[in-house]
């Protein structure tokens, strides 16, 4: 086997390379290298090759440069990729040994707004203005313009176009690496709007949510999507006959279990923003301006089908016009829900005043825009992670963090126009601007080995 002691050597392409158990074993226990070891972590035989001696070298079929530079990875935790390796080979080399996420925490650090660099611009991808882009959970993300959906796994290489053919995409969320739900518009007379599940490697719809009201299956659009931990899917839901309100599906089965209506004098069917709150077991419902004249948010409880929170800024005085809520996003840990306006000023709602009572406490500290709009302004978004606040304005991201919310970062590109949206997930900040659906991608680096 070329062992010796706990020395292991291998032929990969022509190569000779040799190692220790040791170092093999950081590459985890699904790791190709993992397959070498027994349960107790020591080196197995492996079973035996016609035509080759049981002293020979492990013989392994792949690129030897790649190979080099994945063990020595192992050995010391650095990543150094020579010039002459393309960024693609050395993924799919990765990809074989089951190195991939050694890979990625090698190439950026944990999540930090404050440490954030921008690593690359996506350009062009369609034209026209985006609707949504998302984070998927392996650093890749998906971006909705119109009827199609642009896929990218986390090496940034485009997967196989979603497209609807010219039906709406209104919003998108991974359910998991592998899969995408769609929500879209009905379109009249067609009855084929809703949600769908779709492949993200092969744009290949899986599953089509239906929606029944009275036991009978209706057309509907689907808005606004959420999930909670325990596999449900929400979505804001209008149907033809006043059957507005917010849908609620089990991932697993895929059937409808549940729906709040829509109460009279309220809005929920056309809520902007759904946000799944966990400590609370409620579910946040954000209608905002200008989708409506007024403002609605609430908190609906599904275990007995109450509004057990709500705000609207119905009756508030006609000189708050720059005060109108553009987003919304709750904040279990302080008890409030934090809104911003045109101007990028931050608001807080105090969720223990119950009733309508609350009033937003806006704070004109954050305000940021002291300049003239541009002519095609994008509203702003938020975004809560790992304590940290972010509220993208017009081409830049800023950075809140602390009891206080101080802004302590900015993040902003030369080009692109306007921020139309954002999201977070993956280890990675993935920005969309309304110029030729342009997105950026920002990563913290990893901090420096010291050693």
């Amino acid at each position: 086997m070329g062992l010796s002691n706990d020395r292991i050597r291998f032929n990969v392409g022509g190569r000779l390379f040799e190692t220790t158990a040791t170092t093999l074993a950081n590459a985890g226990r699904d790791s190709f290298f993992g397959t070498l070891f027994d349960e107790s972590w020591n080196l197995s035989q492996p079973p035996p090759v016609p035509g080759q001696a049981k002293d020979d070298l492990i013989f392994i079929d792949r690129n030897p440069d790649c190979f080099a530079v994945l063990l020595d990875l192992l050995r010391t935790g650095d990543l150094n990729i020579p010039a002459n390796i393309p960024d693609r080979l050395l993924h799919k080399e990765a990809m074989f040994y089951g190195l991939i996420d050694h890979i990625r925490t090698a190439k950026w650090g944990p999540f930090d707004g404050n440490r954030l660099h921008l690593s690359r611009s996506v350009t062009g991808i369609a034209p026209g203005d985006g609707t949504a882009i998302r984070a998927g959970p392996d650093g890749g993300c998906c971006v909705a313009h119109g009827s199609v959906v642009h896929v990218f796994d986390w090496m940034l290489e485009e997967h196989p176009t979603i497209n609807l053919d010219y039906q709406r995409v209104n919003d998108i969320g991974w359910i998991d690496s592998s899969n995408i739900l769609l929500s879209a518009c009905e379109r009249l007379g067609r009855g084929d709007g809703g949600m769908g599940l779709f492949s993200s490697s092969s744009a290949e719809l899986r599953y089509k949510f239906q929606v029944s009201h009275d036991n009978q299956v209706k057309s509907y659009s689907a808005g606004a999507l959420s999930f909670s931990p325990d596999a449900k899917i929400f979505t804001s839901c209008k149907g033809r006959s006043n059957e507005y309100g917010i849908g609620v599906w089990d991932q697993i089965t895929g059937k409808q279990t549940d729906f709040f209506y829509e109460s009279p004098g309220w809005s929920l069917g056309d809520a902007d923003k759904l946000q799944w709150l966990n400590g609370k077991n409620c579910l946040l419902v954000a209608t905002l301006f200008p989708r409506k004249d007024n403002c609605y948010i609430s908190l609906l409880d599904f275990r007995d089908k109450s509004m057990v929170w709500s705000w609207s800024d119905i009756g508030s005085p006609a000189t708050v016009d720059e005060k109108r809520v553009r987003d919304a996003i709750a904040m279990e840990e302080s008890n409030s829900i934090c809104v911003v306006n045109e101007f990028e000023d931050l608001g807080f709602i105090d969720l223990r005043m119950h009733g309508g009572g609350s009033s937003v406490r806006w704070s004109s500290r954050s305000r940021l825009m002291k300049s003239k709009m541009p002519d095609e302004p994008c509203y702003p978004k938020l975004a809560l992670h790992e304590g940290q606040l972010f509220s993208s304005m017009n081409d830049s991201i800023s950075v809140f963090c602390g009891s206080d919310w101080v802004l302590t970062s900015r993040l902003k590109r030369s080009y692109g126009g306007s921020i139309c949206d954002f999201s977070i997930g993956g280890d990675r900040l993935f920005a969309l601007h309304s110029e030729e659906n342009v997105f950026d991608v920002w990563e913290t680096l990893p901090p420096p080995i010291i050693g």
